[in-house]
């Protein structure tokens, strides 16, 4: 397969402060190691392969070289609650980048930050930040993996990539110059108008709304109908004798998933 880079690293708005890095362990690791340092908010690492990837719980993330593997340093104001919305923004915004560069897909948002692709997942995001006393929080760290050339074909669940969908001219560049300008979009909504926007855009991208459901937490599983996301993000389930239930933090699993 002929190398999928694009020759030179795209020019990206001026928020953004990129290093991009042949090699790392993985990008968020690299990245907390800056935001510990001082780094400023805008800083931004991108890799061409990442040694040691990894996803929501510790999970092993394949990352060889041609996907695309970002992370993005914020220093968000608000609590842990609050600045968790910002997955559901980065879920949000590479929709967007995904449609502008491969028009011809519909990407659906399965709750709370995962994207697919006809049923499959096309990409990982994961948070991690650093508390200041009181429950504020000094810095987050947003990474993204996104499957361009290739997708690992031992995640546990369907999973494809741009190429496999039939973008076969889309690089990880070419995905970063249309994914930055979203990411930026978004960030500025959300910051001046909450999550209500960002809640209204990723309800029409929503997989599964109104049909069942199954959801696995730390010490019980259950299934239900999903009915809605709450105004702080939290996943409304319909229970089999009618009755709501909201879920925080949890592992959804639909049924073609």
């Amino acid at each position: 397969m002929s190398n999928i880079q694009a020759p030179r690293p795209p020019d990206l708005p001026e928020f953004f402060r990129p290093i991009f890095l042949d090699s790392v362990t993985s990008t968020n690791d690299e990245l907390k190691r800056r935001a510990r340092a001082g780094a400023p908010e805008g800083s931004l690492i991108v890799a061409r392969e990442q040694r040691a990837g990894r996803g929501r719980s510790g999970r092993q993330w394949s990352s060889k070289p041609g996907n695309l593997y970002l992370s993005l340093l914020l220093r968000p104001r608000g609590n842990a609650a609050t600045v968790a919305q910002i997955s559901f923004l980065a879920a949000v915004a590479l929709a967007a980048a995904l449609v502008k560069v491969a028009p011809h897909l519909s990407p659906r948002l399965k709750w709370p930050n995962d994207v697919l692709v006809d049923g499959a997942k096309i990409s990982g995001i994961l948070l991690e930040s650093s508390a200041q006393a009181g429950g504020g929080v000094d810095w987050l760290v947003l990474g993204m993996g996104v499957n361009v050339a290739h997708y690992p074909d031992d995640a546990g669940q369907p999973t494809t990539s741009l190429h496999a969908l039939g973008a076969a001219n889309c690089t990880a560049y070419s995905l970063l110059a249309a994914l930055a300008p979203a990411l930026l979009e978004w960030l500025e909504i959300w910051r001046e108008a909450g999550f209500a926007p960002l809640r209204e855009a990723w309800l029409e991208r929503a997989a599964g709304l109104g049909g069942p459901l199954r959801v696995r937490l730390p010490n019980e599983d259950f299934t239900g109908r999903f009915r809605d996301l709450d105004g702080d993000g939290s996943l409304i389930v319909e229970l089999a004798d009618g009755s709501l239930r909201k879920v925080a933090a949890g592992e959804v699993f639909l049924p073609q998933t």
